[in-house]
């Protein structure tokens, strides 16, 4: 099973996803003081690099 360019970027598109939830559950469910929002913030932040993941795919 070879892997073309755009089944890897649909992998990178999952796993940023699945990182980018993680790390908002990590900012509302743990940390529930000012770091929390720091977690939030990168996980909207990973999943703003996931959609030009996904929207790379088909261009590359």
């Amino acid at each position: 099973m070879g892997m073309n360019k755009n089944t890897v970027l649909a992998w990178a598109t999952f796993i940023m996803v699945i990182v980018g939830l993680s790390l908002i559950a990590l900012g509302a469910f743990r940390y529930r003081d000012v770091s929390g929002y720091g977690f939030a913030a990168v996980g909207i932040g990973f999943f703003a690099i996931a959609w030009v993941f996904n929207a790379l795919k088909g261009r590359v």
